[in-house]
């Protein structure tokens, strides 16, 4: 078995995760990339989206992120983001609730200039992709 890196998921507000892992995936804003213990070191920012990774145990695992920016050592990733929620942490309802707004925002901003399309277009982009999430998508 390869040796594992560790990992942490940390938000203004709470460390969300601290544990060890034997790949790390992330949303970087140029593309997906992941990071296996002993990788180059590296920094980057991050863009919504999912960190999947695979525990010490194997398990896959789902959190999600929405935006900040991530660091790759040889034997650590840390991941410093605006917000991040595990799969099981995630309200589905609130989620659904939070797509319609931003939907209807959108569809309001076509009308009505005063309604900031790209804040309703990532209100949009942060929904869909906790509803990914908790649906396992």
């Amino acid at each position: 078995m390869a040796d594992n890196i560790k990992l942490e998921v940390v938000t203004p507000e709470k460390d969300v995760v601290k544990e060890d892992a034997q790949i790390v995936m992330a949303p970087g804003s140029l593309g997906e990339f992941g990071v296996l213990v002993g990788h180059t070191p590296f920094m980057t920012t991050l863009k919504t989206g999912t960190v999947k990774y695979t525990d010490g145990a194997g398990k896959e695992r789902f959190v999600f992120v929405s935006g900040g920016f991530a660091e790759a050592l040889p034997e650590k990733v840390t991941i410093l983001a605006e917000s991040a929620e595990r799969r099981s942490e995630i309200d589905v309802e609130r989620a659904k609730a939070a797509m319609q707004r931003a939907q209807e925002r959108i569809d309001q901003s076509a009308k009505d200039e005063a309604v900031d399309f790209t804040r309703a277009k990532a209100a949009l982009t942060r929904a869909i992709s906790r509803l990914n999430i908790a649906q396992g998508n």
